[in-house]
């Protein structure tokens, strides 16, 4: 029997150890009442007479805690549908129409009239061609202008057709009437312009007055989920109602023309994306939603000074603004991998593996010298789907080595980069769309988003699904599901 087999037999009889224990327990309970006589009967119930008030104190008390436990138990949070916006076509780019911009862009700085030369092109073509995005990305409207534009017309011009886009999707596909929605929370980092973005939706979908609304800016490309979180917790306040999310960037604002290389890097990467999430907590809505929601862990390790420092938006020393991705970014998302994980794990991990897990943390304090590392619990025990955010080659490179996983479990995400780019905040719902366009999602499945941005943080979000999930009407994965995943190859090249 090889190790493989034997670890999958230890996981199984700690799995189903109940239900073994349970059955010639049973059985053996089964036998002793056959055996019992009428006599012993009529003895139990004279007991239990003479002990009438210890009897109905239990039984008083046994209701009482049940009645307690349905009261305070937390309500269930249902994900009714979501929607990822897809750009129109004529906004596509290609990796060499994506250098033309930047040169066009570079042209019209006034900045840039002195001391720019084309090594840094050079440097963003290279970085592009590893990049793992394809020639089928998305840009803004602005910056496909000759010259591009980073007005700010430009500017608030892409955020509200990538929200509008996503919410009309959304309501189509759930006939949800805007003005049933009691809770919005909206998350952008980089663009928040007054009024607020969420009072730009209230207006256009004419939103009810009493609504709670909440802006999230600054939190990086992990704010998804923690708009996610902050959606849960006033679900549970504020009951029989809907939460709408939405999570979006702004590529315009943050375009670079600057010499700088590690904020040139931002620009090879970043798309224009975007999705809107229904959330629910009316019990009826279980029977239509396509998830119900397991489990939020949110990680920062800001305190850390190299982990605060590696994503941070600064002037260069032509104090032309950017977004500086520093060389640590892969260690730093692989430490707070780690630290999300050591929360996450004893929530959803099987006992065999925390087992396992505990079992190698005393060896390794007994046994220092002798043992490395801690045993690395097999993730994939508990999760059935990764979508892990797509922010760029090496970051998925590390996390697939960390976490152990196989190619088809960073295939959401590989694909998801090459087809989209970093979406920023939504890239984990391109993912999660794009599994359900492969019609891999079945009823009992849980899905895992992982969430990395600056500050630095790792937040994860666990989805159960509530049924055999089919990709919504209008997906972005709609006409080329059948295209993915490209070919190793491609990847590399950055073509399709």
């Amino acid at each position: 029997m090889t190790s493989l087999n034997i670890k999958l037999l230890y996981h199984y009889i700690l799995t189903n150890l109940f239900n073994l224990c349970l059955f010639p327990l049973t059985a053996f309970l089964a036998g002793k009442a056959s055996h019992l006589t009428k006599s012993d009967l009529l003895m139990f119930l004279s007991h239990l007479q003479d002990n009438l008030i210890t009897v109905i104190v239990l039984f008083t008390f046994t209701i009482f805690c049940l009645v307690l436990y349905i009261v305070t138990k937390p309500k269930q949070i249902y994900l009714v549908d979501y929607s990822c916006y897809l750009p129109p076509d004529h906004l596509k780019v290609s990796i060499s129409s994506v250098m033309d911009i930047f040169y066009e862009l570079r042209k019209v700085d006034p900045l840039c009239e002195v001391g720019c030369d084309d090594s840094s092109l050079e440097f963003m073509r290279k970085v592009l061609e590893r990049s793992g995005l394809g020639d089928e990305t998305y840009v803004p409207l602005g910056l496909h202008q000759v010259p591009p534009q980073k007005t700010f017309a430009a500017i608030k011009d892409e955020t509200e057709q990538v929200i509008k886009g996503a919410l009309e999707n959304l309501f189509e596909n759930t006939k949800v009437n805007p003005r049933e929605i009691g809770i919005l929370v909206i998350n952008s980092s980089m663009f928040n312009p007054t009024p607020s973005l969420s009072a730009m939706v209230i207006n256009t979908f004419k939103l009810r007055s009493n609504i709670k609304s909440f802006n999230l800016g600054g939190m990086g490309c992990s704010a998804g989920v923690i708009a996610i979180d902050l959606a849960k917790d006033l679900l549970h306040v504020h009951k029989n109602t809907y939460a709408l999310v939405i999570s979006t960037e702004n590529i315009t604002i943050t375009a670079y023309a600057g010499e700088n290389r590690s904020m040139n890097v931002s620009n090879c990467l970043f798309r224009i994306g975007g999705a809107a999430i229904l959330l629910s907590n009316k019990p009826r809505d279980k029977r239509r939603s396509k998830y119900k929601l397991a489990h939020t862990v949110r990680t920062h390790t800001g305190a850390d000074d190299m982990s605060y420092r590696c994503v941070q938006q600064e002037e260069d020393e032509m104090g032309k603004v950017g977004v500086r991705l520093s060389k640590d970014i892969t260690t730093v998302a692989g430490t707070a991998v780690k630290k999300n994980i050591s929360t996450l794990g004893p929530l959803i991990l099987p006992l065999s593996e925390k087992l396992l897990y505990f079992v190698s943390f005393i060896a390794k304090k007994l046994l220092k010298e002798k043992i490395k590392n801690y045993y690395v619990p097999d993730l994939k025990l508990a999760i059935n789907h990764f979508c892990i955010h797509a922010g760029g080659r090496g970051v998925l490179d590390v996390l697939e080595k960390n976490l152990r996983l196989s190619p088809i479990d960073v295939e959401a995400s590989r694909s998801t980069l090459h087809r989209f780019g970093n979406t920023s905040s939504s890239s984990i719902w391109y993912e999660l769309a794009y599994i359900e366009a492969k019609g891999r999602m079945k009823k009992g499945d849980k899905a895992w988003q992982i969430a990395l941005g600056s500050g630095f943080k790792c937040n994860s979000a666990v989805w159960v699904a509530l049924r055999n999930v089919k990709a919504s009407a209008n997906s972005p994965w709609e006409h080329c599901i059948d295209r993915y995943p490209v070919p190793d190859t491609c990847v590399e090249n950055g073509k399709s």
